[in-house]
């Protein structure tokens, strides 16, 4: 799409692209690649190095010498799904955090991960504005529906670390 400006006789032309979408995969950074490594419940490594913190969601701690309820499961449960995998990238208004790792959400196989985490007791939800305003109240029900069911660490732990 091109627009053209005519004020008086200086004519500009700008080319616009058009995503067609909200993954802002175009300004972020990839939308598939390989993970290498799993850091904990919530962030990966992928091939080229880049660091990749997942949206909406927060894990018990296994890492820098905390050991929270559940964070080694968060952790493991993590690799069984990503590790060694091609996973899509998609991402919200802001693309990294203040440690400068990617903040997305990751689909492996057609199925999100950080949902997932979520459903299944390993994760709970952090929303962080602007990112996930249209899906704050998602994660919040699937976080709800979890507890009620005591689903991972909903279930298992005394203390939940992330728990509001």
């Amino acid at each position: 799409m091109h627009l053209r400006l005519r004020i008086g006789s200086i004519t500009l032309v700008a080319a616009f692209v058009v995503c067609g979408c909200n993954s802002g995969a175009e300004r972020c950074g990839p939308s598939r690649a390989k993970v290498t490594r799993v850091v904990d419940g919530d962030t990966v490594e992928l091939e080229d190095g880049e660091k990749v913190r997942y949206l909406m969601i927060d894990t018990p701690e296994s890492t820098g010498g905390k050991n929270d309820c559940y964070g080694t499961e968060a952790t493991e449960y993590n690799a069984a799904l990503v590790l060694d995998r091609t996973v899509e990238l998609s991402y919200d208004v802001e693309c990294q955090d203040h440690y400068g790792r990617l903040l997305a959400y990751v689909k492996v196989d057609g199925q999100e991960v950080n949902s997932r985490l979520v459903e299944y007791g390993y994760a709970c939800v952090l929303y962080i504005p602007p990112n996930g305003e249209d899906r704050h109240v998602e994660f919040q029900t699937i976080e709800a529906q979890a507890k009620a069911a005591e689903r991972g660490m909903w279930g298992a732990c005394d203390v939940v670390s992330c728990d509001k």
